[in-house]
């Protein structure tokens, strides 16, 4: 009944702060108006930019956030324990991560749809926005060719979930069609498209795929080929073509993913089976690097993710309709990522003791359960681990409704590998965007076009992917080094956010001023750790590529700073 109890009172709190403190931020400091121009009705294109109904945007913004972050984050950083993890996600996506992803997105609306790399430059300096170009490529780079292999390892733990998830994309290009094309009604036709969805994950228990070894590439490089192909063609199609309809079923397997875990929680909490095995707190987890600040570096997706100011600025500003709609789809879908989370955290925190596969075949549960997946940080830290502490721990709350686990687990994969391959399409396309607005910057614009932008983002990922190898796992090698770029981004936005809030007159700036400087001590702390983690091992590679960031990261925080301290307020 505790773990009922927490479930109940965080949600509560996400509708009481959305109202308060989501509200004041959309009337009293972004100044949202209904009639304010937006540059997807301002610069219509079909391709691009596409004034859209929030719901279908809210749906395509909250898919492209989420992805696995939500998962796998707390999945790991529930070895510190479960107290601190359930506090940041809760605090963090109220007070800096929502914040963090309003702000972005109507920034972005307010300077033609642009990314926030680009209109660096008009709140800081040109001299900033390369750097901050920078920082964006590597993170992109980095996260597009190992969403490539996330869901080339969920295909390979769950065979079950490649039917599905093929078929979904299918799925998805008839909804647009439907949508788009002929005119039909996208509540009613979703919702067709979501009952077909369910009836493929059924369908794929009994069509199992295991992707062969081809031409001496093992399955996860075939994969990966493969993947990044199809981000290549879903990245230059219309979001009206495959982007939005999928989304959209997306969200609504969200919603449908989440009832079944609130349900599930209940089933168990009733049932009497639903205790938090975990540790409140456990500051020495064996091997471990300290809890402050890695756990706020861990946990970024469901607290606060840079990657969600690019989809703000990236996508999502090219499709909202109305300014106001930017409360509902930049701060609802943060504060619902933070409840997705918080259902991780029980998951992983409670649900895994319920029930634990172990690889001699027995069944462990409670204590024992947790103990044994996450008896060190290196057996928590494995992308197929974080993987399958959620599944099976939410599969076993799910289950207890009385649904064969067999299909929870489908469910369950099926739903991270579909996330996963939102991201991807989303993350690809902001690339292009990426090296479009660049290279249009240094006058090249032989590169600027859509076909050559998206062809260097893929290539570039593919490069990685495959830099050590055949497996497609070269991206790897640069993953530790991944959350703290992204914190670090964060930390950017946020004082690129503060600097345009600062230019509006009087105390507003704070808002996002000092989430800004917390993430930034937070994130160059954590980076000068690795710094010397990467040393102490005589890992070059990383420690250069760390390095780098270090610099630029202190760099634009300094000259942030400055700006702030300086900027005058403005008419506009």
């Amino acid at each position: 009944m505790n773990v009922l109890l927490i479930m109940i009172l965080v949600f509560a709190g996400y509708l009481i702060m959305y109202n308060l403190y989501g509200r004041y931020l959309g009337r009293k400091i972004f100044n949202l108006t209904r009639e304010a121009g937006v540059p997807a009705v301002e610069m219509e294109d079909g391709t691009d930019y596409v004034p859209t109904q929030k719901e279908v945007v809210f749906g395509h913004h909250f898919t492209s956030i989420a992805g696995t972050g939500p998962i796998v984050g707390p999945a790991v950083a529930i070895i510190w324990g479960w107290v601190p993890a359930l506090i940041w996600v809760f605090v963090g996506s109220i007070f800096v991560g929502a914040v963090h992803d309003l702000g972005a997105l109507i920034i972005s609306m307010r300077n033609q749809g642009k990314s926030i790399a680009d209109y660096t430059a008009k709140y800081v300096n040109n001299r900033t926005r390369f750097f901050f170009f920078f920082i964006v490529f590597l993170e992109l780079w980095i996260f597009i060719a190992v969403l490539g292999l996330v869901i080339a390892i969920v295909f390979s733990m769950y065979p079950q979930s490649v039917f599905p998830v093929w078929c979904e994309v299918v799925i998805a290009l008839l909804l647009g069609h439907a949508v788009y094309k002929r005119g039909k009604s996208i509540m009613i036709w979703s919702v067709v498209a979501v009952i077909a969805m369910y009836i493929t994950v059924a369908t794929g228990i009994y069509l199992p795929f295991n992707m062969p070894e081809i031409a001496e590439i093992p399955a996860t490089g075939v994969w990966s080929i493969i993947l990044l192909i199809y981000a290549f063609i879903a990245s230059v199609l219309p979001v009206t073509t495959l982007l939005q309809p999928r989304d959209f079923i997306n969200s609504h397997q969200l919603l449908i993913a989440m009832a079944l875990l609130i349900a599930g929680v209940f089933a168990s909490a009733f049932g009497g089976n639903l205790e938090i095995v975990a540790p409140a707190v456990q500051l020495n987890p064996e091997k471990a690097p300290p809890m402050w600040p890695f756990l706020f570096i861990t946990i970024a997706c469901g607290a606060i993710s840079g990657f969600h100011a690019l989809v703000s600025s990236g996508t999502s500003a090219k499709q909202v309709r109305y300014e106001t709609d930017a409360l509902f789809v930049g701060y609802g879908s943060m504060l619902l990522e933070g409840a997705l989370a918080v259902l991780v955290i029980i998951s992983v925190a409670a649900g895994i003791g319920m029930g634990y596969p172990t690889q001699d075949g027995q069944i462990l549960t409670g204590v024992s359960a947790w103990t044994t997946h996450y008896s060190s940080w290196t057996a928590a830290a494995g992308l197929g681990s974080k993987i399958s502490a959620f599944v099976d721990g939410s599969a076993n709350m799910i289950a207890a409704m009385g649904i064969p686990k067999s299909l929870c687990v489908v469910v369950m994969g099926v739903f991270v590998a579909s996330f996963a391959g939102t991201s991807l399409d989303t993350a690809t396309r902001i690339q292009r965007y990426m090296i479009s607005e660049l290279f249009s910057s240094l006058k090249l614009d032989f590169l600027t076009g859509k076909y050559v932008s998206t062809f260097l983002a893929v290539a570039t990922a593919l490069a990685l992917a495959f830099a050590t190898g055949a497996g497609g796992k070269g991206a790897l090698k640069l993953w530790p080094m991944f959350g703290a770029v992204n914190q670090t981004l964060a930390g950017l936005a946020l004082i690129i956010i503060a600097t345009y809030l600062k230019t509006k007159g009087g105390l507003k700036w704070i808002v996002a001023g000092i989430p800004a400087i917390a993430m930034m001590v937070l994130t160059i702390w954590a980076l000068i750790l690795n710094q010397t983690s990467y040393g102490a091992s005589h890992n070059v590679l990383l420690q250069t590529v760390n390095g780098i960031s270090l610099v630029l990261a202190v760099w634009i925080f300094i000259e942030g700073l400055i700006k702030i301290a300086t900027v005058k307020t403005d008419a506009n």
